[in-house]
């Protein structure tokens, strides 16, 4: 059996380097919204990246569990069985997680050395909660990683499976957690953050 591509942090652009090649201006341009002070720092911290989260070396990848932590289809079964049974032996001893929140396990078979498991909302177009748990995946998978040393994280576009949470919304929540860690003292010593996608059409929302 083959072995699967492994693709190291140094392979995947940062927005900077993105930008760069699609001719996109870095900063913001006068009449587009914004959210954040514009922090041309932060460019050499994030990145956009479409391929396979199971092939990512990084310190650790997001799966977009569900609150049994026990495997599931799309991305959570995917990282399942690339990491191997021994994944699955782990999260039994976790007791489940609820939704919004995030557990962190070893990464096994995996070219990134931990999974932190975070459990996305199903969406509901007049939820008000679904929002605020979504940006629990993220603040809660960030806490763990400060906590364990960990300098990069990619994760997955989560609850956007499915879970059925429209993307445009899911990636401004996940943006702006991102961008709001990034900005605390805490995450000084962080090295990077991926978003990883699928498709075209997901990459530029992200962009």
């Amino acid at each position: 059996m083959a072995r699967a591509r492994v693709v190291s942090l140094h392979q995947i652009p940062t927005l900077r380097e993105l930008y760069k090649r699609a001719a996109i201006p870095a900063s913001p341009s006068e009449g587009r919204e914004a959210h954040f002070p514009f922090s041309g720092m932060l460019l050499d911290r994030v990145s956009v990246y479409r391929g396979d989260i199971t092939h990512v070396q990084v310190d650790a990848i997001v799966n977009a569990a569900n609150n049994g932590l026990l495997g599931g289809g799309g991305v959570d079964g995917a990282i399942h069985r690339a990491a191997g049974p021994k994944l699955l032996k782990e999260c039994r001893t976790l007791g489940g997680c609820p939704t919004g929140e995030a557990r962190i396990t070893a990464g096994y078979n995996l070219p990134a050395k931990h999974v932190i498991h975070a459990v996305g909302p199903v969406y509901h177009p007049k939820s008000k909660r679904a929002p605020l748990q979504l940006a629990g995946c993220y603040r809660i998978s960030l806490e763990l990683a400060v906590q364990h040393g960990l300098k990069h994280i990619a994760f997955p576009a989560i609850s956007t499976g499915i879970y059925s949470y429209p993307i445009e919304g899911a990636a401004r929540v996940a943006l702006g957690e991102i961008r709001k860690f990034l900005d605390t003292d805490e995450a000084k010593e962080f090295e990077r953050v991926i978003f990883v996608v699928f498709s075209e059409e997901d990459e530029a929302v992200y962009l």
